[in-house]
């Protein structure tokens, strides 16, 4: 059977130069729901493919897709200052406000949650609720090994680090994936800004992880310490496949559609 295809990009502007590819699901005039996708994905990837877009909008959302820098349809800069956490965050920010938008839902996977639990931290007055899976309180791609990554790019060593070859060859599958704009992104991202249960969000977030997950102790504590935050375990998923839940996806559309929080 053909899949559908999604809807074309449209281009945001970063506030350092870059093309970030953004697609919009559902009524212009519905709540919002931007969603961020994890490493080596995409909008269409992480959220289109696997039905999210489809639950959401069937909801009474509208949802709006980012492809983060380095990813997608969207400029892959080779040089990992690009990448910092906090550049990734005013990614977000410049998409709201191209889109005219005031306070919108947050749905981020892996890489897209952590930076989901900075733009709820920085934007609470934007971000009215949050979704954020697979998320851990540590360095991304930890064992991530960036000097075997590089002499494979560069001079075609093979890769020994199995941890390492098995993320390279997880974006090699990917349609319209950069492996160097990736590396990169690892490289700039580590020493950043890291979530901590010192300090949480103030937001409501809902936190979920797969069962299978080797983080999924990390993610608990993180939403231990959130005060408004609640754990959704997804059962039977590691980190790689969570997405594709019908339970992660049916607690997340559950969670978004609740009652706006009072105000403290």
């Amino acid at each position: 059977m053909k899949l559908p295809e999604p809807p074309p990009a449209r281009i945001v502007m970063s506030s350092d130069g870059l093309k970030l590819a953004t697609y919009e699901w559902g009524d212009e005039d519905a709540p919002v729901v931007l969603v961020v996708h994890g490493f080596a994905s995409s909008a269409t990837l992480n959220f289109f493919r696997t039905g999210w877009t489809r639950d959401l909008t069937r909801a009474g959302f509208r949802v709006i897709g980012l492809d983060q820098r380095g990813h997608g349809s969207s400029d892959k800069p080779h040089d990992p200052s690009f990448y910092s956490l906090d550049r990734l965050v005013d990614d977000v920010l410049n998409v709201l406000d191209t889109y005219l938008i005031d306070e919108a839902h947050y749905v981020g996977y892996s890489l897209g949650a952590r930076v989901g639990w900075q733009v709820a931290l920085e934007m609470p007055d934007r971000i009215t609720r949050a979704v954020l899976g697979g998320i851990p309180d540590g360095q991304p791609l930890t064992r991530f090994r960036t000097d075997q990554a590089l002499d494979f790019l560069e001079k075609g060593e093979p890769v020994t680090d199995g941890i390492t070859a098995a993320y390279l060859t997880m974006a090699s599958a990917m349609p319209n994936n950069d492996l160097a704009a990736l590396v990169a992104l690892v490289r700039g991202m580590r020493g950043g800004i890291e979530p901590s249960p010192d300090n949480p969000p103030t937001v409501p977030v809902l936190f979920a992880t797969g069962s299978e997950d080797a983080i999924i102790a990390r993610s608990r504590l993180l939403a231990d310490a959130t005060p408004r935050g609640r754990f959704c375990t997804i059962p039977g998923r590691h980190h790689f496949n969570a997405p594709t839940s019908r339970q992660f996806r049916d607690a997340a559309v559950e969670y978004l559609g609740e009652p706006k929080p009072a105000v403290d």
